[in-house]
């Protein structure tokens, strides 16, 4: 009776996590749908809970063009996918020429080098970043996506070398007794094997370069080349009172990334399961 008692208490307490856990995320954003689905009567209610009745897509059509989203939307994604490729690819290269050649005291000291980068904070390195760019003409949505992918290097490497510390190497070592280099190696061995953390990395990559606020508004100098979140910054005060816009604008802004996030994990999860066949 103890022992069952003692069992019933954890999961009960799980489960309690579970629900507070649960209820944190549906619940801003059920208002979030909620608010971007009503008319302007409804809005200015008070009752951000309630349900659109009926439900309208006024605030949506507004926020659509009030914003430019189109553009907006295609900016922030090729930022993104930039971002996301250019992370997984050169982190992974990075971390397979360290974890490879860690007996080597270069690789290891680089390995240490990008740790110590992660301890910079951002305020530091936001005047030079903003000075260079706007040197070498990168003060653009291209300049960005060269910057989110050096932010995300040190992590990204971090991972990689962690997971790639777990792979058999018997592996590369038959590939090259059948004459495969290194590149070859990489590219056709030991780089799909990577894939459950590729999708992990390009997660972490895509959310921190789709929500990113500060750096494109530091520097992209053109308005009509910012991005969703600078964007939506820019017109909140044309929002002012119609909060079904601003719901709308909002809700259009974290649905690409609400899919991702969705669909890698459940990718990631798929590709935990993947890895060598050992004969």
């Amino acid at each position: 009776m103890t022992a069952t008692t003692s069992r019933r208490g954890p999961m009960w307490g799980r489960t309690l996590l579970l629900a507070a856990g649960t209820l944190t995320v549906i619940l801003p954003l059920y208002v979030t749908v909620a608010m971007a689905l009503k008319t302007p009567e409804q809005a200015v209610d008070g009752r951000a809970f309630s349900l659109p009745a009926p439900p309208s897509l006024i605030g949506i059509t507004e926020a659509w063009q009030l914003t430019h989203f189109p553009r907006a939307f295609a900016i922030s994604a090729l930022i993104s996918a930039a971002a996301v490729v250019g992370t997984i690819l050169l982190a992974a290269m990075a971390a397979y020429a360290i974890s490879r050649n860690w007996h080597r005291r270069a690789y290891r000291w680089a390995f240490f080098y990008l740790l110590a980068s992660l301890f910079i904070p951002f305020p530091v390195l936001a005047l030079p970043q903003i000075q260079l760019t706007g040197r070498l003409g990168l003060d653009n949505p291209f300049g960005v996506a060269v910057l989110h992918i050096v932010f995300q290097l040190s992590f990204s490497v971090m991972l990689f070398v962690a997971y790639l510390r777990s792979l058999p190497r018997e592996l590369e070592e038959a590939a090259k007794v059948d004459g495969a280099g290194p590149v070859r190696t990489f590219f056709t061995l030991i780089f799909p094997l990577l894939a459950p953390m590729s999708a992990t990395v390009g997660i972490f990559a895509f959310l921190a370069s789709w929500n990113d606020f500060m750096m494109p508004s530091l520097i992209i100098a053109d308005p009509q080349l910012q991005t969703l979140p600078v964007i939506q910054k820019i017109f909140q005060t044309q929002f002012s009172n119609n909060y079904h816009v601003a719901f709308a604008s909002y809700m259009m802004a974290m649905a690409p990334a609400i899919v991702v996030y969705v669909f890698s994990q459940r990718w990631v999860m798929s590709s935990v399961t993947q890895g060598a066949v050992k004969g």
